[in-house]
């Protein structure tokens, strides 16, 4: 009978741990990503500015579509 029950506290925990883990992670993710926003056309256009070319749109949609299909999106 004992044993059953070691069972049942065993997946409650690890039911209760996945359920902590995914929120933890999510509001990490959250909090992550809106200090290190990810680069829009903006920060492209600036970068090439930086950079010495002169940023053409044609060129900085290439480079958002490179990079899109770089990360899987």
């Amino acid at each position: 009978m004992s044993t059953i029950w070691v069972v049942l506290i065993a997946i409650a925990a690890l039911i209760v741990g996945v359920a902590l883990g995914f929120f933890i992670a999510r509001k990490y993710m959250m909090s992550y990503l809106k200090k290190n926003p990810p680069i829009n056309e903006q920060m492209l256009r600036t970068l090439m500015m930086q950079m010495g070319q002169k940023p053409s749109q044609k060129k900085i949609n290439q480079m958002m579509r490179a990079m899109n299909n770089q990360t899987g999106k």
